[in-house]
């Protein structure tokens, strides 16, 4: 039965799970074990061999000293026999999923990583190397270059986007468009604003005011596994465009993908503007900390680890930060949804962005719902219409489709999340939680990462997923008999990114409830899920969420510094700026 309790033991015992065809495609969360589907193309699984990136230099060969660590994808899909399934399951439609090598990532030792430093120091050379004393322009020319030279390299992205994180095809795609068009309106933006040098101010009387920006020094770039080009690249980009020295960090998940923007970067940007370092964090990032030379960190992550970073700069004061780190996301849904009377179109549209909020991506995004407040009268209700929308999900791999749609729930991108989802099941069901959906929890394709998301009913405080951050295909539901304990929750949450509200009138709570979420969240949506969309809106956060504001505007103003050049117009000093205006580059407009 969906809801009985099931202890996670009895879910694993299987040795395999049908996925439900033994070639490749998807088929919705309900039927995952027995139902057919039509079969949708092999995709190839991808190889990118380990390069090393060090002050304009590609080193497709490795040196001796540095290991390689070998990189897996899911999936290679193996077609199982009558003998080698559980019993009662139907083996014509039986597959086992298994991780592929996909790649080797270069593992960097302290002197490696140091070397990386030194490149990057050279190039900031006090701010008169050559990246930062180009004119905003042509370092506008050069990243324009760096995206030509990028865009060849689409499908190889998108191919190792799917094997390697998981992502299906439709959001890899999306993924790598969505960055270039970023760029581009940062670029945008740079030229047709007042910003980044716009001529002279005379509005202060004699006093003449020129404005513009400049960088910052050498930027520390960390991104996230879930976003490894997008999210990475939204604080990269501004930084370089604005004169930055960048050493990016490649993800130890979700690096692969970097190691193919390398030829770009080299063919587009002096040597030393960009330096690459692989392997540890835990041992390469330290000593680089700890020299002092770094300028900025840009960090996309965990507190704890920026945390550690931080600290472990000699002068954390001078050091500039960006920092997006976790989320604990309501949604909150008001009585009057529940109504006699209500509007059937308009609940239909609210489920629909409660999947999308909570499973998007496998739930894999800071901005995801990743808890629900529901009326207690209505709370059960509530569980059984969205455990009945997650049963019809599409679940296979990230090529697969059904119906020309891809695959919707995906494999997770290595054992480590699997473990920890079905950590916060196990605790949450031990505690007096329910598994709603069917089939909740469950692996497709014996013991690989292929999760069928799981929806939580009731929970209560005192349970791991009340508090702590899921980032999967967890949906924890907890009932409320008052807005006060959505507000309690709200108020003394570690977190404060963003909130959905969901109501199906103009009323008093929900203008009482933007009212009090105006000093905890970044961003409130009314009856839609929680995105970081459009990228020239403001992405913040509060507490433990966020440090700093990316958008198309707000990135660059984070990596650079306004800096005034001014005189008095008085005696010939008019005259004497202009003779400078015409040889100096930091005085040249953008266009």
């Amino acid at each position: 039965h969906p809801t009985m309790k099931l202890s996670l033991k009895n879910w694993l015992s299987a040795a395999c799970l049908g996925a439900a065809l033994c070639n490749q495609h998807a088929v919705s969360a309900s039927e995952a074990v027995t139902s057919p589907t039509p079969p949708s193309p092999i995709i190839a699984a991808p190889f990118v061999g380990g390069k090393v990136f060090i002050n304009g230099v590609v080193q497709d060969d490795v040196p001796s000293d540095m290991k390689l660590a070998d990189v897996f994808g899911c999936c290679s899909s193996t077609a199982l026999s009558a003998d080698e399934c559980p019993e009662g399951t139907d083996s014509e439609h039986q597959r086992l999923l298994n991780r592929v090598k996909i790649g080797t990532m270069p593992q960097m030792t302290v002197d490696q990583s140091l070397q990386a430093l030194q490149s990057a120091v050279s190039a900031w050379d006090g701010g008169s190397g050559t990246w930062p004393q180009m004119m905003l322009s042509e370092r506008i020319n050069a990243i324009q270059k760096f995206m030509a030279e990028l865009k060849h390299k689409r499908e190889d992205i998108v191919n190792v986007l799917m094997y390697e994180i998981g992502k299906n095809r439709l959001d890899a795609e999306a993924e790598f468009d969505r960055t270039l068009q970023f760029i581009e309106k940062t670029i945008d933006y740079i030229k047709n604003s007042n910003e980044f040098g716009s001529g002279w101010d005379a509005s202060n009387g004699p006093t003449r005011l020129f404005l513009s920006r400049a960088a910052v020094g050498i930027v520390l770039c960390l991104g996230p596994y879930n976003y490894p080009l997008n999210e990475t690249y939204a604080t990269l980009i501004p930084a370089l465009l604005m004169g930055n020295i960048a050493i990016l960090k490649i993800p130890t998940v979700g690096g692969l993908a970097h190691l193919l923007t390398i030829e770009a970067f080299s063919k587009a940007l002096p040597p030393g503007t960009i330096n690459f370092i692989s392997g540890s964090g835990r041992v390469t990032m330290p000593p680089l900390m700890e020299s002092g030379k770094i300028d900025s960190l840009a960090f996309i992550g965990g507190s704890n680890a920026a945390d550690k970073l931080i600290k472990a700069h000699p002068e954390p004061h001078r050091l500039k930060l960006f920092l997006q780190l976790e989320a604990k996301n309501m949604g909150i849904y008001l009585p009057d949804l529940f109504e006699s009377g209500s509007d059937n179109a308009h609940m239909d549209r609210v489920m629909k962005e409660t999947v999308a909020g909570t499973l998007s991506y496998n739930g894999q995004r800071c901005t995801a719902l990743k808890l629900l407040f529901v009326p207690k009268d209505h709370s059960e209700q509530f569980a059984t219409m969205l455990a009945e929308k997650v049963e019809n999900m599409s679940v296979g791999l990230p090529w697969e489709s059904t119906n020309s749609k891809y695959s919707q729930i995906t494999p997770l991108p290595n054992q480590a999340r699997v473990e920890y989802m079905q950590s916060l099941i196990e605790d949450a069901v031990e505690k007096g939680a329910k598994i709603v959906n069917k089939n909740g929890g469950k692996l497709i394709g014996g013991e690989s990462t292929l999760m069928i998301p799981a929806v939580l009913y009731p929970i209560t405080p005192g349970m791991r997923v009340y508090e702590e951050e899921q980032f999967g295909p967890v949906i924890p539901i907890a009932p409320y008999d008052s807005l006060d304990e959505v507000l309690k929750y709200s108020r003394e949450g570690k977190y404060g990114q963003q909130v959905s509200i969901f109501t199906s009138t103009a009323n008093e709570a929900s203008a009482q409830l933007i009212d009090r979420f105006s000093t905890v969240f970044g961003k409130i949506n009314i009856n839609s899920q929680c995105g970081r969309s459009p990228d020239t809106a403001p992405f913040s956060g509060r507490r433990s969420s966020a440090m700093g504001v990316m958008s198309v505007m707000n990135a660059l103003l984070e990596f650079s510094i306004p800096t005034v050049v001014s005189y008095k117009d008085v005696g010939n000093n008019d005259e004497i700026v202009k003779g400078i205006e015409g040889h100096s580059k930091f005085l040249q407009p953008v266009s």
